[in-house]
């Protein structure tokens, strides 16, 4: 008889798997006792496959990957349930002898590379150590063997980056540090615990291809923790849909993604939006093309900002005669991977730095040498939403003063009229009035957000810079805030200056967009036409390389999008 597991691994007889895991049941002590993060899961992983277990924060994901490798927080406890790996049980193993097979036979990707790695001991030395610890290697020959590792994930100089720190490699680049680590010993599973989050589009990729390759050679099986449905679709043989410690469904990828059961499952590829290409405004987007001469209400020309020592050494061009306009009451999003300018074009629209060479209007304000009460009015006209909703927000303050916070700035206002200012900005955000007495850590990381956005309304702004403000966010939370930002824009006539570098938002967000790179405008133009027909390489490189695009699920959406039947 021939098996087929999610259409990659086939042979004459069903393999035995590689994690079979049972009745997994995992709690946490908090200061009101016991709670229950995973409720008796069941699932496998068989060689050579890719599993991806999905959900938003708090599903359980995270939790059961630690629960496998035992990493599980020191308030964490395995409360019952099967952990067999090559048919061996491994749960309630001490940390000492679970040493014995972390890296050997289970190895784990974790999220973060930049709080993974020993800061102050080098790259090679840190590869090296896994060889050591497990006696394949020492001294010269780990050194060795740990430079062919690093060429082999594809750094480039490996014998100059294995001499190097982390601080010295991008985010990219100690990625893949944590891969050759985790493949050094060919271990027969991989926990890839949010690999590629915090990293570019086009650099996910490479990430993804890489780990997805070795695979390939080894008949390493994967278990990819994710809560981007687009890189699990494009990555998984399986699915496993979690949701508050319980798997909703589990089966084939295509099967999941094309015929979901549950309601759970179904909300969470309604608000992929790398698996839902969806048409925008067409008002809007007719506006972007078509709307009324001198109705541009930030006009950025010849933009130019060097960083140096002064003098006559430049030092670094970080812009280089960037240009664009945005049309009163539309969305532009600014793209490109990191290092692009984004963030440094989006700090001169805003007037906290000023240009080396080129000019910034922002509703008939001139900012080349704007004078104080030049800026004063600026603050009013223009405000920011940051990425990180826990980073932004005082957590020593009420959400009632965080949001009343810049209606201090400015003209006196009576404290009454001031409470009734934020209770309708609060309103506006979607949030109950309860949460004014609230703190920051009480609120969810979607109610912060709000929050945030609350705080950059109050002053009645005509423009939103909205600086990666849904990348933290998972997938429906996501949702969520796009659908508010759509709806303040077309009840407030607001224009946003979105920065991002997931093409999948932008698409679905914006109506124009400028794609920078190294400093340049690259492309730019309506949304839809840079994305259908994009003319640069660099731009056609972003979009080849959004998760879920190559997914049958994503063209058959795209061809009724397209009918107009969605």
């Amino acid at each position: 008889m021939t098996v087929s597991l999610g259409g990659r691994l086939e042979g004459s007889v069903l393999p035995s798997p590689v994690l079979d895991i049972s009745g997994l049941r995992i709690s946490y002590l908090d200061q009101n006792g016991p709670r229950t993060a995973v409720h008796g899961i069941d699932f496998s992983v068989f060689p050579g496959e890719v599993v991806a277990l999905v959900g938003e924060s708090g599903s359980g994901k995270s939790s059961t990957a630690q629960a496998i490798i035992g990493l599980l927080p020191e308030n964490g406890r395995l409360e019952s349930g099967n952990i067999r790996l090559n048919r061996l049980e491994i749960a309630g193993w001490s940390q000492k002898r679970l040493d014995g097979i972390r890296g050997s036979v289970i190895s784990l990707v974790p999220q973060d590379p930049g709080n993974s790695l020993n800061p102050v001991r080098t790259i090679g030395k840190q590869v090296a150590e896994i060889l050591v610890i497990h006696g394949k290697a020492s001294g010269a020959a780990a050194d060795a063997r740990a430079i062919e590792l690093l060429e082999r994930v594809g750094l480039n100089q490996p014998a100059l980056r294995a001499k190097q720190y982390p601080h010295e490699l991008s985010g990219g680049m100690k990625q893949r540090v944590l891969i050759a680590i985790a493949i050094a010993l060919k271990p027969s599973l991989i926990i890839a615990d949010e690999p590629t989050s915090a990293l570019d589009v086009t650099v996910q990729k490479h990430i993804l291809d890489l780990i997805d390759e070795l695979r390939r050679e080894f008949g390493t099986a994967v278990l990819l923790v994710t809560h981007d449905l687009g890189v699990a679709a494009d990555r998984a043989d399986r699915l496993i849909v979690l949701k508050q410690g319980r798997i909703q469904e589990q089966g084939p990828t295509t099967n999941i993604l094309t015929n979901p059961q549950s309601a759970y499952t179904h909300r969470l590829l309604a608000d992929a939006p790398s698996l839902n290409v969806r048409q925008r405004r067409v008002a809007a987007v007719a506006k972007a093309e078509h709307g009324k001469a001198g109705d541009d209400i930030i006009v950025v020309e010849g933009l130019v900002q060097d960083f140096g020592r002064g003098g006559k050494d430049k030092g670094l061009r970080a812009l280089d005669n960037v240009s664009f306009r945005v049309r009163r009451g539309t969305t532009h999003a600014l793209v490109g991977e990191s290092g692009s300018g984004k963030t440094t074009t989006i700090r001169s629209v805003a007037a906290f730095q000023k240009p080396t060479a080129g000019k910034v209007i922002v509703d008939g304000l001139d900012l080349s040498a704007p004078p104080r009460e030049t800026l004063r009015l600026l603050r009013k006209k223009i405000q920011l939403v940051y990425q990180n909703p826990f980073g932004s927000l005082d957590p020593r303050q009420t959400i009632a003063g965080i949001v009343e916070e810049p209606l201090l700035n400015f003209e006196p206002i009576a404290r009454a009229k001031r409470a009734e200012i934020v209770a309708s900005t609060i309103e506006k955000v979607g949030l109950p009035l309860d949460v004014l007495q609230r703190r920051p850590h009480a609120l969810s990381g979607g109610q912060r957000q709000r929050v945030a956005i609350a705080r950059a309304l109050v002053l009645n702004p005509q423009i939103l810079i909205l600086d990666e403000a849904v990348s933290a966010l998972d997938v429906t939370v996501q949702a969520q805030i796009l659908s508010l930002l759509d709806t303040l824009q077309r009840d407030l006539g607001l224009t946003y200056l979105f920065v991002s570098h997931d093409l999948a938002v932008v698409r679905q967000i914006s109506d124009t967009v400028s794609v920078l790179n190294g400093g340049k405008i690259v492309e730019s133009g309506v949304v839809e036409d840079v994305f259908e027909h994009p003319q640069s390489a660099y731009t056609r490189e972003l979009i080849d390389a959004i998760p879920g695009k190559k997914h049958p699920l994503h063209a058959s959406r795209s061809t009724l999008t397209n009918s107009g039947n969605i």
